[in-house]
């Protein structure tokens, strides 16, 4: 069957470009012989940005059309790491390995208040909370649009996680979190899934980790990928 390429999806208000090109993610890959599937979520990146809430309705459905009919080992962060397990919970046999970071207890509170928040953050580009003035800024990058992120974070229907869909992800796992980040703990999510491996980064922080080179090292070591 050969190698499985690695297909990586990126954060809210990202790209593929911004947290796994310029953060050496690719290069380390391509130099283990290893082929790369980069995706820009809707909204994101090169992919079309509408700005209508009805439009992000199909999200995972738009991610995974990015999957080849082969397997594929996944690479997610935040946002993108739920789309992944979202799909892996429902397509299962299309996995060979998933990594996810940058998600937790989050998986579990459907906090409404703090996606209108984040909205209204990204709207605006003003907040008084540290956290949200992070997502407020995110727009600012050339590639992104405030209208179509806004969105995104209101869309309907995002997918509800349970203690049941997580335990549906068989595919072996790799869940990376660091232990500054606003989603710690990931126990709840490691007692659904039965095929997973933690790795706790110290000191690093939610924002921090897709450039953290333990979360490198881990996700590479797991995908059996490093550099020669």
């Amino acid at each position: 069957m050969g190698i499985p390429p690695v297909l990586f999806v990126h954060g809210f208000g990202t790209s593929h470009e911004s947290t796994w090109v310029n953060n050496g993610w690719t290069a380390l890959l391509e130099d283990a012989g290893r082929e790369v599937i980069g995706v820009d979520m809707l909204g994101h990146g090169s992919a079309e940005k509408p700005t209508a809430t009805e439009d992000y309705d199909k999200l995972e459905d738009q991610v995974f059309s990015h999957f080849p009919s082969n397997q594929v080992d996944a690479i997610g962060f935040s946002m993108g790491a739920g789309v992944l397990l979202h799909l892996a919970s429902n397509n299962p046999e299309r996995f060979n390995r998933l990594v996810v970071s940058g998600v937790g207890r989050n998986l579990f509170e459907r906090n409404l208040d703090f996606r209108d928040a984040v909205a209204d953050a990204v709207e605006s580009g003003e907040a008084d909370n540290p956290e949200l003035r992070y997502f407020a800024q995110l727009p600012e990058a050339p590639d992104s649009n405030r209208e179509a992120l806004a969105a995104f974070m209101r869309r309907p229907n995002p997918p509800a996680f349970t203690t049941d869909s997580i335990s549906k992800v068989t595919v072996s796992t790799l869940v990376v979190v660091g232990e500054n980040d606003f989603v710690f703990p990931p126990s709840e999510l490691m007692a659904a899934l039965p095929n997973a491996k933690l790795v706790t980064l110290p000191g690093v922080d939610h924002f921090a980790t897709p450039k953290n080179f333990g979360f490198i090292d881990a996700a590479l070591d797991f995908l059996d990928a490093q550099p020669f």
